[in-house]
C-alpha cells in the first residue's frame, strides 16, 4: 500500500476490526450496483471515499431535475446525462483511484448473469420488485452476498443476504416472486430525501463490513427505519425450505424508491 493510501484510508486503518488488513481486502474488491439513484447515491460515494478497487454501476435512466432532492451523486449541470455517467464523474472526483465501469442498461437477467459472477458483493438500490427478484436470484445463483435496500415516504428497510451461509434467506424467501402487491413509487407517494441517504449509507456500511471481514452483520434480520420517529427495529427472519430460489440450493414486496 502506497504512502497516500495510508494517509486517505487512515481513519479505517485506525478501527481495530479493521486495519491494514480490513482495507487491503477492501481495496482488493469488487462491489456491483445496481441502481444510481437515491439508494445508488451514497452506496457509490461512500464505498468509492472507503477504497473499492473496482465499482460497477448499473442503472439505464438520466438524471432528472425531481432525483436532485435526494439523489446526491447527481448535479444540476448533469440533468439529461445518464446517472451511470454521472455518478462516475462523482467517483472520479472522490477518489481517482477507484476503478468504475458502467452499463447504462436495465438490469436484466442476461447483464447480471454476466456481472454478478464478477462482484464480489452485490448491492441492490433499484426500485422495482421485477429487478430485486432477478438480482436475488443471480446472486443465489452464483453464491455471491447480497445488500438489498429499499424506501418510500418516511420508511426505509434493509437486508443482508449471503448465500455462502447456510442459515441465510434469501430475498425471495421474505417476498416471494409470485406474491401480489400494488408495487408504488415515490413519484406518486413521495420519499423525504434524508431516508433513502440513510438506507443507502447503511448498504454501504454492511457491504464494506462484509469485504473487510468485519463481522456483527445483518444476516437473518431485517432492519426496519421509521423516519418519523427516527427509530431502527429489527426483525428475525428465516430461510424458508420451500422457497423456489434458494430452497434447496444451501449445504452449509415492499414499496421501494430510488
Amino acid at each position: 500500500m502506497e504512502d497516500d493510501d495510508l494517509l486517505r484510508y487512515s481513519r479505517h486503518i485506525l478501527l481495530e476490526e479493521f486495519g491494514i488488513d480490513g482495507q487491503a481486502r477492501v481495496s482488493a474488491a469488487h462491489a456491483l450496483v445496481i441502481g444510481a439513484g437515491g439508494l445508488g447515491s451514497p452506496v457509490a460515494l461512500y464505498l468509492a471515499a472507503a477504497g473499492v478497487g473496482h465499482i460497477t454501476l448499473v442503472d439505464d435512466d438520466t438524471v432528472d431535475l425531481t432525483n436532485l432532492q435526494r439523489q446526491i451523486a447527481h448535479t444540476t449541470a448533469r440533468v439529461g446525462q445518464a446517472k451511470v455517467a454521472s455518478a462516475q464523474q462523482a467517483i472520479r472526483a472522490l477518489n481517482p483511484e477507484v476503478a468504475v465501469e458502467v452499463e447504462a442498461a436495465r438490469a436484466d437477467a442476461a447483464l447480471l448473469a454476466r456481472r454478478v459472477p464478477q462482484a464480489d458483493v452485490v448491492l441492490d438500490c433499484s426500485d422495482n420488485f421485477a429487478t430485486r427478484q432477478a438480482v436475488n436470484a443471480a446472486c443465489v445463483a452464483h453464491g455471491k452476498p447480497l445488500v438489498a435496500g429499499a424506501a418510500i415516504r418516511f420508511d426505509g428497510q434493509l437486508g443482508v443476504y449471503d448465500p455462502r451461509d447456510s442459515q441465510s434467506p434469501c430475498y425471495a424467501c421474505l417476498f416471494p416472486p409470485d406474491a401480489q402487491f400494488e408495487e408504488t413509487r415515490c413519484a406518486v407517494l413521495g420519499v423525504f430525501g434524508p431516508v433513502v441517504g440513510t438506507i443507502g449509507t447503511l448498504q454501504a456500511h454492511e457491504a464494506l463490513k462484509l469485504l473487510a471481514g468485519v463481522g456483527g452483520g445483518l444476516v437473518g434480520r431485517l432492519l426496519m427505519f421509521d423516519g418519523r420517529s427516527s427509530s431502527f427495529e429489527t426483525m428475525r427472519v428465516r430461510r424458508d425450505p420451500a422457497c423456489p430460489v434458494c430452497g434447496g440450493r444451501h449445504d452449509g414486496a415492499p414499496a421501494v424508491c430510488s
